[in-house]
């Protein structure tokens, strides 16, 4: 039974040790997702800009301004994926 004592604390200072640093990678993940969450937030006044502008200057059609405005989204989308990943 003493042989054992020690084996016992052993284990128990790995289990915490280990689920410590399980918490900490999901509050870095957790704070990945809010960097990712906040690129795409700010993209998208800028592709309602985007939109506006190229309406306003009547270069293009309709279609080709909605393109634009998903580029710029696909942009946002794309910079959050390599923030998250």
């Amino acid at each position: 039974m003493p042989k054992l004592k020690p084996l016992i604390t052993a284990a128990v200072i790995a289990i915490s040790f280990l689920s410590s640093s399980e918490i900490s990678f999901a509050a870095q993940q957790a704070q990945q997702r809010q960097q990712a969450r906040d690129v795409r937030q700010q993209a998208r006044p800028e592709a309602r800009q985007t939109k506006q502008d190229c309406r306003a200057a009547n270069q293009k059609s309709n279609a080709a301004c909605r393109q634009d405005k998903r580029h710029t989204k696909q942009d946002a989308r794309k910079t959050g994926r390599d923030i998250k990943y």
